[in-house]
């Protein structure tokens, strides 16, 4: 197993073998990522999770192959020849078309002509002897009445039935007729209604198979599921006959005709049906793969958004007949100040929204405005503008994703955290506070609410559920949790840590004040030496006892970091007195590689201490564009053609970009205005959160629409 994903992955044998028996060991995959660099000659968490997924499916092959085996032994059918063809299967689907044969069927027509007798008259036709004589008086001999044989013809439509399911079940044949439909097949639908609607695109539509998109996979699927579409394979029938015939009638045979039709019948009636499902099985998973992946990828962006800190927040949380929600946080995210107000229909009270939301700006020094981009998201905005421009200072806003915000106000959590609030001031909350830290507000919710993939609600469930909690695990990871101030919601994500083991460290904290030290982690409730070890070094402690803990450097490293700083006359207290500047220049200068064989460690260990130690306390986010901050307001009647416009990535799907440029509904890019080179998937290009300067291209006022290029501007 070692071997062939070293093989697939093209990683080096040891890498691997290395990386399963920390898996195997119980450790997390970011711990290994990160602090086990040496052991797994420096694999990042993709290729980790890679291997991880690879030896799972190896390991349920084997499993099968195992189980097969021991299944045909009992029937007493297991030749040396079978065992070793088993064996050698490097896919489920071989597996199961080497069983296929001596798989217990319910009845069919050949186990009925079995039980008729007529098995060894298909054996000798398929023989084809020379000499077998012509088939109505073999057939004759086999009829017999009390076995329900009344006709030579009968006799030999048994025959057929028989002959049908041997071919029908051979391995050989299944690989080639799959093979050659999928290289010479086509997919095509054709619509259900000649009514214009979503899949009108896909109502007289025709695609090879080996050559469609994942996305219009997906989107053929959920049309024939919504009952707008019929959507088959169309496979190249007359070749394949040819092929199958050429592997069953041998040169010169006396019952040729008889083994075409018989051929024929077997493709059709049992072959083709089945390997179609096989096919839009595998074409659906193509598509799933897709989507989870892109998903994962939008929510990876989305997740790393820089946080805004240090700024007081509005957040509002629009609706036109309940009127629109607000909530004032502090500069932690701590609610100061709720509110409501209607400046939208049907009540239009602009006025008085906007005293409401001066009175509460004056009264909290508010800094930034967050609005949902939700219902009513444009008109809100307008009114936002317009006070704005009344407004002396630097107060502006920004318009937030509010996807999965009803989500998590109506979730247990939200009532735990505001019991005192109904659901859209709850939502208000989540607003602002996904602007002063996206990661910390955005883990609370579902990743599948999030709203950034392409038929995330067409896909396997569980799939996706597993791949999207490892993204915001990375994440979390990646940007290193506050252990004095992150939620039960944050820590549940930390390597090692359990959703009861994040509660305990938030009763412990609450019950004996803040953490001063990482090995305090230790007298939490469930949390012993093992998950110690796997979350420590994504824990910080700002002002604790060691300035080390404020950085990634785990524990098991402490001893070297503190070498590592002696070398340049610096003590871990120098990390909080030093300015970064005089930090960065004494630590740049010096050698890892010489470094790491002086102190007998590893290269890459010494690599991540002293890019740890020279930004204490740095957020990786930092370095991600900023949102766009407005205080104006852009419509879509205002826009024209040529416009040239600065604006946020909201979303990108396999064909193209998704951009707010500040109107009601955001603008494609599509993946062929996204460069003026050849684009093979637009996140070649852009990425959810990127900051993007764009043309308008057309304007369809009528479907609310507005297409953008990212050429010439």
């Amino acid at each position: 197993m070692i071997e062939t994903i070293a093989r697939e992955l093209k990683l080096k044998a040891v890498q691997v073998e290395n990386t399963v028996k920390l898996l195997d060991a119980g450790n997390t995959v970011p711990f290994i990522a990160r602090y086990r660099k040496e052991a797994t000659g420096e694999l990042d968490e993709n290729q980790i999770r890679e291997i991880q997924e690879r030896l799972n499916y190896l390991r349920n092959l084997e499993e099968r192959k195992q189980e097969v085996i021991r299944l045909i032994d009992e029937q007493g059918k297991l030749t040396p020849e079978l065992a070793e063809a088993i064996n050698r299967a490097e896919k489920l689907q071989e597996v199961e078309d080497l069983y296929r044969p001596y798989k217990q069927k319910r009845k069919t027509r050949a186990s009925v002509a079995k039980e008729k007798g007529l098995e060894p008259l298909a054996e000798v036709i398929l023989a084809q002897a020379p000499d077998s004589g012509d088939l109505s008086s073999l057939a004759t001999s086999y009829v017999n009445t009390e076995m329900g044989v009344n006709t030579p013809e009968e006799a030999l439509e048994g025959a057929r039935d028989i002959i049908a399911e041997i071919i029908s079940d051979d391995a050989d044949v299944r690989k080639l007729v799959r093979r050659m439909t999928f290289e010479a097949g086509f997919i095509s639908s054709q619509g259900k209604t000649n009514e214009k609607g979503v899949y009108q695109m896909y109502y007289d539509y025709r695609e090879p198979v080996q050559k469609i998109p994942p996305h219009r996979i997906l989107a053929l699927n959920r049309g024939e599921k919504e009952e707008a579409l019929n959507v088959k394979i169309e496979a190249p029938v007359e070749k394949i006959l040819v092929a199958v015939q050429a592997m069953y009638i041998r040169e010169n045979s006396p019952y040729e005709d008889f083994l075409k039709i018989t051929v024929e019948d077997s493709y059709k009636r049992l072959i083709e049906p089945s390997i179609e499902r096989e096919i839009r099985n595998e074409l659906t998973q193509k598509g799933e793969e897709q989507a989870v992946k892109i998903f994962a990828s939008n929510l990876r962006n989305l997740l790393l958004q820089p946080p805004i800190k240090g700024k007081v927040v509005m957040g509002i949380d629009p609706g036109y007949r309940t009127g629109c929600k607000i909530a004032v946080v502090d500069e932690t995210g701590k609610v100061l100040d709720v509110g409501v107000m209607y400046p939208t229909p049907p009540q239009n009270k602009v006025e008085e929204a906007k005293k409401i939301m001066a009175s509460l700006i004056d009264k909290h020094k508010v800094d930034l405005i967050a609005i949902g981009n939700g219902t009513a998201s444009r008109e809100t905005e307008a009114v936002v503008a317009d006070l704005l421009a009344e407004y002396p200072g630097n107060l502006a806003y920004t318009i937030v994703s509010e996807a999965g915000a009803s989500v998590y106000s109506a979730s247990r959590l939200a009532g735990e955290e505001f019991p005192q609030y109904d659901l859209s001031l709850r939502s208000a909350v989540s607003i602002a506070r996904r602007l002063q830290d996206p990661l910390a507000e955005l883990v609370k919710i579902d990743p599948k609410a999030v709203g950034v993939g392409q038929y995330q609600h067409d896909v396997n469930s569980k799939r996706l559920e597993a791949t999207l909690q490892g993204v915001v695990e990375s994440c979390v990871n990646t940007v290193g949790v506050d252990l004095n101030t992150a939620s039960p919601s944050l820590l549940k994500y930390v390597a090692g840590i359990k959703p009861s083991v994040a509660k305990n460290i938030v009763t412990y904290r609450e019950s004996n004040g803040k953490f001063r030290n990482r090995a305090e982690l230790k007298k939490v409730k469930g949390l012993g030496e093992q998950t110690f070890v796997q979350c420590a070094g994504f824990l910080r402690i700002a002002d604790g006892d060691n300035p080390l803990e404020k950085t990634p450097v785990h524990p098991e490293s402490y001893f070297l970091a503190e070498k590592i700083l002696a070398k340049v006359g610096l003590k871990p207290a120098d990390l909080l007195s030093k300015e970064s500047g005089q930090l960065q220049e004494l630590l740049s200068k010096m050698d890892a590689v010489a470094l790491a064989r002086e102190l007998n460690a590893g290269e890459p260990t010494v690599r991540d201490i002293i890019e740890a130690l020279q930004k204490p306390g740095r957020d990786p986010r930092e370095d991600m564009p900023k949102p766009i901050f407005h205080k104006e307001v852009t419509s879509l009647e205002n826009l024209r053609e040529g416009m040239v416009l600065q604006g946020t990535v909201r979303n990108v799907v396999d064909f193209g970009a998704f951009v707010d440029i500040g109107v009601k509904h955001d603008g494609l890019v599509h993946i062929s205005q996204l460069s003026e080179k050849y684009v093979k998937h637009p996140m070649e290009v852009v990425a959810v959160g990127d900051i993007v300067k764009v043309k308008v291209v057309s304007i369809d006022l009528e479907r609310e629409r507005v297409s953008l290029s990212m050429k010439d501007v």
